[in-house]
């Protein structure tokens, strides 16, 4: 097992995060597939509250990009004890990876894990531009050429894929944990966009569960795809009732809005919750706890 430099983050502010960063860092370094593990945000400032997340920068061999991803969701949930999936993370920036969010409990709350993988070949760019603080540094041998193109090809490949129905569930599921904190945090304007891509999520939700092969962009032509069957004008009228709702949420519109959602899949897409209702259940809970 390798050492991790964890003194750093210990010494600038003993975060209450860091069992939890110390016992994700062990078994994602772990892997010999992982050349780096960065703590980014407000960990590695001395920043952190109670409400921050551990966010992670993952450095992959990049041959090995494609398997790890693969693997991830089984690797957080076995081993971090992950309640969902990983959401493919549509808010990070693009720095050459993936980036992906669980949702892990923790001391009586669900704690928020973003993980961008990168390859490693990217590790040196960006850490000229991204604040980290480094807690293992492996210094792999320099990619081959067709390794690069590997891990580029699925970066792409990987952001592009269509979302599925439980995707769009487990967006709605961790967006409204982010804007739990925001609310909290009288983060107003970062709500108020979370909100928005939440709503847009209730719509890329209902088009993929009736109009998977729609032909128009965005918010257009709604009616006039979906109010064709009881189904569908009953989903619009839960997307009606969403964007009719505050342009910043309170708390109680943003557990609305999931209970909504919930309803909305267990009408249009049941099969979205497949595997998954023992773990909406104890979101329920700890978001009552919230």
């Amino acid at each position: 097992m390798p050492t991790l430099q964890l003194a750093e983050i210990t010494h600038a502010n003993r975060p209450a995060q860091l069992p939890l960063l110390s016992k994700l860092a062990d078994i994602l370094a772990t892997s010999p597939a992982v050349t780096h593990l960065m703590v980014r945000g407000s960990l590695a400032h001395g920043t952190a509250d109670r409400l921050s997340d551990v966010d992670f920068v993952v450095g992959v061999h990049d041959a090995q990009l494609p398997a790890f991803v693969e693997t991830l969701d089984g690797l957080m949930s076995i081993e971090a004890g992950a309640l969902l999936p990983g959401w493919r993370d549509t808010i990070v920036a693009d720095l050459g990876g993936v980036g992906m969010v669980f949702l892990v409990p923790d001391d009586g709350r669900l704690q928020q894990i973003d993980l961008y993988l990168a390859p490693a070949s990217r590790i040196p760019r960006l850490r000229e531009t991204v604040s980290t603080a480094v807690i293992l540094d492996r210094k792999p041998t320099p990619a081959a050429t067709p390794d690069i193109a590997v891990a580029e090809s699925f970066a792409a490949a990987f952001l592009a894929q269509p979302r599925t129905c439980t995707e769009l569930l487990i967006e709605h599921l961790v967006l409204a944990v982010l804007l739990h904190k925001r609310i909290k945090r009288g983060q107003r304007f970062v709500a108020y966009s979370e909100w928005h891509r939440l709503h847009t999520a209730t719509k890329d939700l209902i088009k993929t569960a009736l109009a998977p092969a729609s032909q128009f962009w965005g918010w257009y032509q709604l009616r006039e795809e979906i109010a064709v069957t009881p189904i569908g004008r009953a989903c619009l009228g839960d997307l009606d009732a969403a964007v009719s709702g505050p342009a910043i949420p309170e708390a109680t519109d943003v557990n609305a809005a999931i209970e909504r959602v919930l309803a909305l899949v267990e009408r249009a897409c049941p099969q979205a919750l497949d595997g998954l209702h023992d773990a909406v259940t104890a979101y329920r809970t700890y978001q009552e706890l919230v």
